[in-house]
């Protein structure tokens, strides 16, 4: 089970979920017989990569709701067990205490001859002012259990996890909340107790910065005898997302980045239009706790358990067609050994290999309807005419002035955020915008789209992606860090810039730097760069060692593990850069494994739509757990 998250590393995740479901099974069991789960409904992805459906059965969980104001449908059916057990899992939100009141309430008031307990967990951390609000609606006295489920970090892959806290990036650049920053040390600190400590933390940014700090107070505060794990990861780097406020906005030319762009991968699954695919029969094993049976979407879990997908997600999209045009060719070939099997032997073994060939024969149509899918919305004139204009703001062409092509997308009142994304592409490249450009910009969105928007685009300035032009630091980094690459080799890549057709993200260009000659090669550009940089050595407990020096023979002891936390969002073209690095062996500072941590997986679009003032009162964005924000059109 969740054989994707053991990739055969140094470092493994499964260990992580593993106590996760542990953590999880130990809150159910604190709460007697049968057991109905109240669910939070921005929990219900999230906790489905921990649990499966079956696991909650196994364990008494017999009925499951969304937390909704009004009575529980509790009544037993015929043969069914009555509920003992009302467990409310929700993440702490003051405005979701209103509705846990309401169900309590109003099922208490039916009345029923079974005696009925209630518990509420709270996800990740137990929150005072919602155990007061809930005091002061009169509920609190009714709850036997009030506790924590401490689950800050998904884990999505062998080399991933993330906190799928979508508004991480607003709550701590515009509304000065870092909530989720103390999330992120609470997390590391129990990585390291898992994993050993750190002995290398490198930062970068005011986030970074802060992060450091409390785990060298909670360190202080709990003392060693939590650390006696052998370190697995040799050094740390936390890198704040507004040190790159670039990389999210231009188009992921990934295979799994332009899903992303497109269909909208939550939690693990991308939802697809269903008509590209053959009806089959999906197993039990593979619904989870997210699967919605009314859906007009096919959902397909995407992770590295799919061989081919592991082989496809990180390519460059233009090199996915010949890669399924081998694997086909390859399985056409296997299936041609059936006819030269002339012995009961040869055709036990071909027997055998059968199932195995089935499955990557279901795999390889999955993912040619998928990149069906991508190529229809890659093969149109706007696409191509987006790209082309992405590719000339980030070569620094025609950015100090209005740009005629996001003139006419606002005259014909495409998309708000594709306007927006593009505007701010335009700035963060030119080093802001020169003042009657922006205003030009404001005033034609405000005509076009509504006055309400004055608030989305007082946040993107407040969040550096709008600004009057400053300095000019931008031409310097990219001529230093060669984020623009002339030459790229799409289908054999030899760089990073791979991932964009050109551009090299610059967060990884940092990363590739401080992991090579370091970051005092490059001074002269940190300091274009907002926050402070930082190198903190973490002392080891008393009794553990540093890994054995790097062998001559193995190539794995030779291998350097480094944990990268992009805090504010990473997009999945930075960590396709990532894992290309991690296989470059002929490194000259050698070769380097990188474990990958985020608050969010994010794409420009929805980084953007998190900055949005939603129009609509009373509608506001959750800000942890979010698994899919509202697109404002």
């Amino acid at each position: 089970m969740a054989s994707h998250l053991n990739g055969g590393g140094r470092v493994n995740i499964a260990l992580w979920r593993n106590k996760a479901r542990s953590d999880l099974l130990k809150c159910l069991r604190e709460c007697p017989g049968s057991k109905a789960l109240v669910w939070d409904s921005q929990l219900t992805g999230p906790v489905g990569l921990i649990a499966e459906y079956s696991l909650l059965k196994e364990n008494e969980v017999d009925r499951m709701f969304p937390l909704n104001p009004g009575r529980l449908p509790l009544a037993a059916g015929p043969g069914a067990s009555a509920i003992q057990s009302v467990i409310f899992l929700v993440r702490p939100k003051l405005e979701l205490m209103s509705d846990i009141a309401d169900c309590i309430r109003k099922t208490e008031e039916v009345g029923s001859r079974f005696q009925k307990d209630y518990h509420i967990y709270f996800v990740p951390m137990k929150s005072t002012l919602c155990c007061q609000k809930l005091k002061n609606l009169q509920v609190y006295g009714f709850l036997k259990n009030v506790g924590e489920y401490c689950l800050e970090l998904l884990p999505m892959d062998s080399d991933l996890l993330s906190m799928e806290s979508s508004l991480s990036f607003k709550e701590c650049n515009l509304l000065n909340d870092f909530t989720t920053m103390h999330y992120v040390a609470r997390a590391l600190m129990k990585m390291q107790a898992m994993y050993g400590i750190i002995p290398k933390v490198y930062g970068k940014g005011k986030c970074a910065k802060m992060v450091s700090d409390m785990i060298t107070r909670m360190r202080l505060e709990i003392g060693d005898k939590e650390f006696k794990s052998e370190p697995c990861f040799d050094s740390m780097l936390l890198l704040d997302r507004s040190c790159d406020l670039l990389t999210p906005l231009p188009t992921q030319l990934t295979y799994e980045g332009l899903m992303d762009e497109y269909f909208d991968i939550q939690n693990g699954t991308g939802k697809f239009p269903p008509e590209k695919f053959a009806k089959s029969n999906e197993s039990d094993q593979q619904k989870d706790l997210s699967t919605d049976k009314k859906s007009d979407f096919k959902k397909i879990p995407l992770n590295s358990s799919d061989e081919l997908f592991a082989v496809l997600r990180d390519k460059n999209f233009n090199a996915v067609g010949p890669e399924l045009s081998k694997k086909a060719k390859t399985l056409s070939a296997i299936y041609d050994e059936r006819k030269d099997a002339k012995t009961v032997r040869a055709m036990k073994q071909f027997v055998s290999k059968l199932p195995h060939i089935q499955l990557e024969k279901s795999q390889l149509a999955t993912h040619t309807s998928i990149a069906e899918l991508v190529k229809e919305k890659t093969d149109t004139d706007s696409f191509m005419d987006s790209l082309q204009i992405q590719q000339e703001f980030m070569n620094g062409l025609d950015t100090d002035k209005v740009s005629s092509y996001i003139e006419d997308l606002i005259a014909k009142k495409e998309s708000l955020v594709k306007v927006l994304r593009l505007i701010c592409l335009q700035s963060v490249t030119n080093d802001g915008l020169k003042p009657k450009v922006l205003d030009f910009y404001k005033r034609e969105i405000l005509q076009t789209y509504g006055f309400e928007h004055i608030l989305t685009l007082s946040n993107l300035e407040r969040a550096g992606l709008l600004k009057f032009q400053g300095p000019r630091g931008f031409p310097t980094l990219r001529k230093t860090l060669n984020l623009v690459v002339g030459e790229v080799n799409e289908l054999n890549p030899l760089d990073i810039s791979y991932v964009f057709s050109g551009y090299a993200p610059l967060s990884v260009r940092l990363i590739q730097t401080l992991m090579g000659p370091g970051w005092r090669s490059i001074q002269e550009v940190m300091r274009f760069l907002p926050g402070q940089a930082f190198e903190i050595d973490q002392k080891l407990p008393p009794g553990v060692e540093k890994r054995k020096p790097l062998s001559q023979g193995n190539q794995e002891d030779n291998t350097r593990v480094c944990l990268v936390f992009f805090l504010g969002g990473a997009t999945f073209a930075e960590i396709a850069a990532l894992r290309f690095l991690s296989q470059q062996e002929n490194s000259s500072h050698g070769p380097t494994e990188y474990i990958i941590a985020t608050t969010k997986l994010i794409n420009g679009s929805n980084w953007i739509e998190s900055l949005m003032e939603n129009p609509v009162p009373g509608e506001e964005e959750s800000t942890s757990f979010r698994p899919q924000q509202s697109r404002l059109r």
